[in-house]
């Protein structure tokens, strides 16, 4: 789409346009911004982050089906049964780190090292980004100056008091033999792994979302524009270069202009589906909706990713307090030492939390879930459009355990749940395991079909790279389109080991960081 520069449609001209508040795109503003000769404006489709709903962590799973979560589902899946599972995206100010569990997860030294050779440049590499996380921390744990940082913008600190159960996950953990570690992060994710109490984003009992740490404090800058319940439907070319975007605010469409770049920070789902609806994208699948081709690039869209896992309930002898929004504990583990990245990622939560599947087998009132999830997946799923208007939902093939070695995996990941949550230490506190039980082998696998759920960590949609399915290059601009960044979860190669959080912190840093060297601002 063209536009008149000086048209009477124009609502407003700003140097950087950036789209969407999550954690990404909060840092990308906010790092621009932090220059009050830059003028910035950053949109947001949801609304205010300030309910009980976000702002307390132990009221984060009211947010899932509510205004403030996309509210995405998978399309009907064979390999689950014919599940269509939910995959909850955040849609308000703060994206994700308003909505999510508060944890913050690293990603291990070799996913760093990985993204660093796909993308050709060091400086996604594990060493450049350790020292973008001691920038960013404002750790209140044990000093470790190699590895943690103090006085940053993000308040991260061990969860305060864990309950009991956490606690004990950690040592049964150790009776098998994984070391435990002080945090999940540093050391702990530099080697084969090891369990840990969790990292969080909480601070005097409130969450410090992404948004909270970065852009709230900035707010009160005539440079920053913040946008609330509007929605990007297009992007705006002149050429092929970016100039600006449409957007819809109620009923009304109104049009922004950029100076001099627009980033995208919409999210895996999203980010795509506004590159495709403006042009940019597998040509054939733009053609489909009669959606002029600009840049033909047939990675948007496809690679998606996302952290599978299958939940092992175990029932209480007495009911336990809940803390920190219930999951207060983490382990990441190599079934193989060998292997380059730990492949198994499980998460305690502190209350039951079956599918509505696995519901019908009978779940108890007061009991705890261990989540055995698939670190690296090899499932890969793609994003189909349904039409060309923004109104049109996108299509989410999520092709989830479509792969044969994740359910080889998923029965490893559960037989080591199960090992763990029978542990002796658990003994005082559990009554016994509820599910999956001791099940025959077609047994559990309909077990797992009928369990999987996701972490909602969905990413890789349009993954940085040097090949012909890379939608951006090491410096996330997109290729073959001037004047457009992305920056957030789709850019990854593949999924971290780990919630995606904080690598997407550290890639607003990195794209916050290029954006400046480029205007020299």
């Amino acid at each position: 789409m063209t536009v008149d520069m000086d048209g009477s449609d124009v609502h407003g001209r700003y140097d950087f346009i950036v789209c969407g508040t999550g954690p990404s795109g909060s840092v990308v503003a906010a790092r621009l911004a932090e220059n009050p000769q830059v003028r910035v404006l950053l949109i947001e489709a949801g609304g205010s982050d300030d309910v009980s709903e976000v702002m307390n962590p132990a009221q984060w799973p009211l947010n899932l089906g509510s205004e403030r979560d996309w509210a995405f589902f998978a399309q009907p899946n064979s390999h689950l049964n014919g599940r269509a599972i939910p995959l909850n995206m955040g849609k308000v100010l703060g994206g994700g780190s308003s909505i999510n569990v508060c944890v913050w997860a690293r990603g291990h030294r070799n996913d760093w090292e990985h993204y660093a050779a796909e993308a050709g440049d060091k400086g996604w590499g594990y060493e450049s980004v350790l020292g973008i996380y001691r920038r960013i921390e404002d750790w209140q744990g044990i000093p470790d100056p190699l590895r943690r940082g103090v006085g940053g913008p993000v308040h991260v600190q061990s969860a305060a008091k864990p309950q009991p159960i956490a606690r004990a996950m950690v040592e049964a953990a150790q009776s098998l033999g994984l070391p435990a570690f002080e945090s999940p992060n540093g050391e702990m994710m530099e080697g084969r792994g090891g369990v840990a109490i969790n990292d969080l984003i909480i601070k005097d009992g409130r969450r410090s979302s992404i948004f909270r740490s970065y852009v709230y404090p900035l707010m009160g800058q005539p440079n920053l524009t913040v946008l609330t319940r509007t929605l990007v439907s297009r992007l705006i070319f002149q050429g092929k270069a970016v100039v600006g975007v449409e957007a819809i605010e109620g009923s009304t469409t109104r049009r922004y202009m950029a100076e001099h770049e627009v980033i995208l920070s919409l999210g895996a789902i999203q980010t795509p589906k506004v590159l495709m609806q403006s042009g940019i994208g597998p040509a054939q699948e733009l053609q489909r909706h009669g959606i002029p081709v600009l840049q033909h690039l047939p990675g948007v869209g496809r690679n998606h990713q996302d952290h599978v896992s299958f939940g092992c309930i175990f029932e209480y002898r007495e009911p336990q307090p809940i803390g920190h929004g219930g999951s207060e504990a983490t382990l990441y583990w190599k079934s193989d030492a060998g292997l380059a990245r730990p492949d198994m990622f499980h998460c305690q939560v502190e209350f039951p939390v079956p599918s509505a599947e696995t519901a019908a087998l009978g779940v108890p009132e007061h009991g705890w879930t261990m989540f055995a999830g698939l670190a690296h997946p090899k499932s890969r799923g793609l994003l189909l459009l349904s039409g060309p208007d923004v109104d049109d939902p996108i299509r989410i093939e999520a092709n989830t355990l479509s792969h044969p070695d994740d359910l080889r995996m998923a029965f490893a990941n559960i037989e080591l749940c199960r090992e763990l949550g029978n542990a002796p230490v658990f003994d005082t506190l559990v009554k016994g395991e509820v599910l999956p039980g001791k099940l025959s082998p077609q047994a559990m696998k309909a077990y797992v079909r009928n369990s999987a759920v996701t972490y909602w960590h969905q990413c890789c949609t349009a993954k940085m790279g040097r090949d012909s399915m890379s939608v951006v290059n090491g410096r996330l601009k997109v290729y073959g389109v001037d004047r457009l960044r992305l920056a957030d979860a789709s850019i990854l190669p593949d999924v971290t080991s780990g919630n995606t959080m904080a690598p997407c912190v550290v890639i607003g840093e990195r794209a916050a960081e290029m954006i400046k060297a480029d205007y020299r601002i």
